[in-house]
């Protein structure tokens, strides 16, 4: 009573020996077209994850700058480099770098401070901004064109917003 293959007939052997080149060929073809469908809608996750990490990172930076601005008791100026590998966001008191963020070499920041007149970010320890400026970052990915770009809203009494608007 051994079941072997062995102990079966020639063409029953033949019959359930595997796969055929034909199977494998269409099994693999099916694949491809699977993956051939979904790859784009991954790569726009991907690029609308990255939006959404850039977004909190920004929103983080200012809120901890205004934090420490009431902490210390003296001024703390955000500073964003773009020209750096990686991108950066910097947080100073008297010169002194306080933290550091590092940004995504994909996202694209645009910085829009309102006056024009004022030309960096400076928090002071009275919950305001230096001039009363307000800042809008407007926060894309270069890697997709279809990603949902976010914005980051700075108030002149230094409260921080996030909002899904602008264009890219």
């Amino acid at each position: 009573m051994n079941a072997s293959a062995k102990n079966l007939l020639y063409p029953l052997r033949m019959t359930s020996s595997g796969f055929t080149l034909i199977e494998l060929m269409v099994t693999i073809a099916v694949l491809a077209i699977i993956i051939g469908i979904a790859a784009p809608s991954i790569s726009t996750q991907l690029a609308n994850q990255r939006v959404k990490s850039t977004t909190a990172t920004i929103a983080n930076a200012l809120k901890e700058a205004k934090v420490e601005s009431i902490v210390r008791r003296q001024n703390v100026t955000v500073v964003y480099t773009d020209t750096s590998t990686p991108k950066t966001i910097k947080l100073r008191a008297n010169n002194t770098d306080i933290s550091s963020y590092n940004i995504s070499d994909n996202s694209t920041i645009t910085q829009t401070i309102t006056p024009p007149t004022v030309t960096s970010l400076v928090f002071q320890p009275n919950k305001k901004i230096v001039g009363g400026a307000t800042v809008l970052y407007t926060i894309c990915d270069s890697g997709s064109s279809s990603e949902i770009p976010k914005q980051v809203n700075l108030t002149s009494i230094a409260n921080v917003n996030t909002i899904t608007a602008g264009s890219c």
